[in-house]
């Protein structure tokens, strides 16, 4: 039996990180701590944690330095203030029944320290090492996290060595700015005026693709860092090559066109799959759309419905039951077919008066163009429709996130 833990704790030069291994003496974490206490590395040289010199702690307990030691003055820092706090930590944990006083001389434990070549408050070191290490043994006798725990947070988290934020559409429902414009000047102006809400998704629409090229994926990068960018390519053939063409140009999502034929589809969703990307199937145009999105093997992650009166108004002349249905189509039905996680966008003269009509339908995304990016103050016909949203999904998120429940 083994059990690995982390935990990061601190900030500046200090911070410190820990990534850890308790296990039994006998098994594969004992064979690892013998390994690495006498397979010697330059500049990551394991050393025992003890409480004062002649004395280790219990359970034996192996440092690995992460970053190379290069100087003298490094190896203080390491064989000092983080050997100290490491070997402090393990001895309370046994003492507050962290890790259970009759195991102490059955496990072992390897734990891996951080320490930025720049630190320069050693009580910092001791106090960010000291309390990384014992939340971190701590997290490893309790298998935290969940699994549960992990999916609720894996499109929401952030990590703060980034620089930026992957934005993920954990929660909705969404507003689509779609800038279907031919002016770069006219592009920059509305972005700049638009909230900076995680509830704005950014399209860059076909007129801006086709004059600028994809690139201008980019350039509203270099304006709002950390959007969500959608690349309204509207492929119909050759989408892998398109798709990866907007990936490399930092697109978090791709639309492809619904009238393409089934291959050229699965193609392009396959490869937003591989890139990481969200794949949106644009429905505009297409007969029988249900039935071409249940023949497809791979499906998308956005379907985007425009509005389709004349649908609805023959399915009714038919005598055919359109109770389920919205101007947009049934937009149950398809998340059906889309699964869980699949979400429905929908699009064609938008204002907000309808906006809750789309909500109620079940409608994830509301497309917006002309009547944002059309007004002469865009920022308040942006949140003509923000009025009908929840507020930002993490606005009112501590910043510093209680993980464990006490």
């Amino acid at each position: 039996m083994y059990r690995i833990g982390e935990a990061l704790i601190g900030s500046g030069n200090e911070v410190a990180h820990i990534d850890l291994i308790i296990g039994d003496k006998e098994g594969n974490a004992g064979a690892a701590f013998a390994n690495g206490l006498t397979t010697l590395s330059l500049g990551h040289t394991p050393l025992l944690s003890v409480i004062r010199p002649n004395l280790m702690t219990k359970p034996a307990t192996l440092i690995v330095p992460k970053v190379t030691v290069s100087c003298l003055e490094d190896a203080d820092k390491v064989f000092g203030s983080a050997q100290i706090a490491v070997a402090r930590a393990v001895a309370d944990a046994v003492e507050e029944g962290i890790i259970p006083e009759e195991k102490v001389e059955d496990l072992v434990v390897i734990v891996s320290v951080f320490i930025h070549p720049e630190a320069e408050d050693y009580r910092k070191i001791y106090q960010y090492n000291y309390g990384a290490t014992k939340l971190a043994l701590r997290r490893a006798m309790e298998n935290y996290p969940s699994a549960r725990k992990v999916l609720s947070e894996k499109d929401r988290g952030s990590h703060p060595i980034m620089g930026f934020r992957a934005v993920r559409l954990w929660n909705p429902p969404y507003l689509q700015v779609a800038l279907d414009l031919d002016s770069m000047e006219g592009m920059e102006r509305i972005i700049d005026a638009l909230p900076n809400r995680e509830r704005i998704l950014l399209e860059a629409g076909t007129p801006l693709v086709k004059k600028f090229g994809v690139g201008v994926v980019s350039r509203i990068r270099e304006l709002r860092r950390d959007a969500f960018i959608i690349a309204d390519l509207k492929t119909l053939d050759v989408g892998r090559i398109e798709v990866k063409m907007a990936a490399d140009e930092t697109a978090d999502a791709v639309a492809i066109s619904g009238l393409g034929t089934v291959e050229s589809i699965e193609k392009a969703i396959h490869e937003a799959q591989k890139q990481g990307i969200y794949s949106i199937l644009d429905m505009m145009n297409v007969e029988n759309f249900v039935d071409k999105l249940r023949g497809l093997r791979y499906k998308p992650d956005i379907v985007l419905l425009h509005r389709n009166v004349d649908l609805e108004t023959l399915r009714a002349e038919r005598g055919e039951d359109i109770g389920e249905m919205s101007e947009w189509g049934n937009i149950r039905e398809i998340k059906d077919i889309l699964g869980p996680r699949g979400l429905v966008a929908v699009a064609g003269g938008i204002t907000p008066s309808k906006m809750q009509e789309a909500l109620d339908s079940g409608a994830d995304i509301i497309v917006v163009g002309r009547y944002i990016i059309g007004s002469r103050d865009v920022r308040r016909a942006a949140e003509d429709f923000l009025e009908h949203m929840p507020q930002d999904p993490d606005t009112m998120r501590l910043p510093l996130d209680e993980d464990e429940s006490i």
